[in-house]
């Protein structure tokens, strides 16, 4: 296992080295144009796919903002935003701010809370009242400007599992570390993902969080199509979604860049 890993470390470090600087500009591919969002899928919690209740996700000023001020209630409205491609192995780059705004009828843990979900199931499987893709969650938090540690770009896992420091992690959340990040600054995550084997979060170019073997299992995803949660298989590709949990954020960057299969 060690040898195991230590290779993983060695592939992302060689990985890591092409950023958007150096790398070549046509290897990266926007998937959100700037203009519209056409090119993706919105699941909204007790909402069939397709519904964007709300107008939650809408474009404006050059950025997807996700807004409440069309919700009479949020009631557990948990919305994602699905790009309508799904990757496998891929270096993806979200740049993100935290408004000051959070439904105060939301649960109290989604303020300055929201995220990027990496291999989702796909949208259209997902029954009206499940509340959250089976997929594994790259999470952003925003400080709470009380001078305590809130670390941003850690993973969450809606009905999967991950191996962190060598074994099946039973916790929900694994906390990364990075800084605290208050305010409404702009911040770059970064992911790196390598299909079913390690995956890697950047946060403003320092690696913050390693873990791997995404695999379906665990919990926290509720009334999902049983059929689809076959717990312990690994999870080699999936989608990408923007999440939107009762706190305003707005995304003005997501690029990714196709990363080449290792050769068996």
């Amino acid at each position: 296992m060690k040898k195991l890993i230590t290779c993983f470390c060695l592939s992302v470090l060689s990985i890591h080295g092409f950023s958007q600087t150096d790398a070549n500009k046509a290897d990266w591919i926007p998937l959100f144009n700037g203009k519209d969002i056409n090119d993706w899928i919105v699941k909204i919690h007790h909402h069939e796919v397709g519904e964007n209740y709300g107008n939650t996700f809408r474009v404006e000023d050059g950025m997807i903002k996700v807004r409440y001020d069309q919700y009479d209630k949020f009631n557990e409205q948990y919305g994602h935003l699905y790009f309508k491609t799904p990757y496998s192995y891929y270096h993806l780059v979200v740049e993100y701010r935290f408004t000051g705004i959070w439904r105060k009828d939301a649960p109290g843990y989604t303020i300055r809370n929201s995220g990027v979900m990496l291999h989702s199931q796909d949208p259209r499987t997902m029954p009206k009242e499940q509340d959250w893709p089976i997929s594994v969650e790259m999470q952003f938090l925003g400080g709470l400007g009380d001078g305590n540690s809130r670390p941003t770009g850690n993973m969450c896992s809606p009905g999967t599992d991950v191996v962190y420091q060598g074994r099946i992690d039973p916790r929900h959340c694994i906390e990364s570390t990075s800084k605290t990040y208050d305010g409404d600054q702009w911040v770059r995550a970064e992911a790196i993902v390598l299909g079913d084997s390690l995956i890697t979060h950047i946060i403003n170019g320092d690696t913050v969080l390693q873990y791997s073997k995404p695999q379906i299992g665990g919990g926290v995803a509720n009334r999902y199509d049983p059929t689809i949660k076959i717990d312990g298989k690994l999870l080699k590709e999936g989608f990408i979604a923007l999440q939107s949990e009762g706190q305003e954020i707005d995304f003005r960057l997501v690029e990714i860049r196709v990363l080449e299969e290792p050769k068996k």
